[in-house]
């Protein structure tokens, strides 16, 4: 049955094109932003989860 109703939608053959085009651009671009991302900022974000100065959570 779905495959009778998918063969009746014209062009449909695109669809997984367009799907594969769109995740390789999304790792293209991840891999892009990571190889260029400056190490003052990797080495920032590093430390955030460690740093207790400007934590906001009160411990009960």
């Amino acid at each position: 049955m779905y495959k009778e109703i998918l063969r009746s939608i014209e062009n449909i053959e695109i669809y997984p094109i367009i799907s594969l085009l769109i995740f390789v651009t999304f790792f293209v671009g991840m891999f892009i932003w990571v190889v260029r991302v400056p190490k003052g900022y990797v080495d920032h974000m590093k430390s955030l989860p460690m740093d207790e100065q400007e934590s906001t959570h009160t411990q009960p």
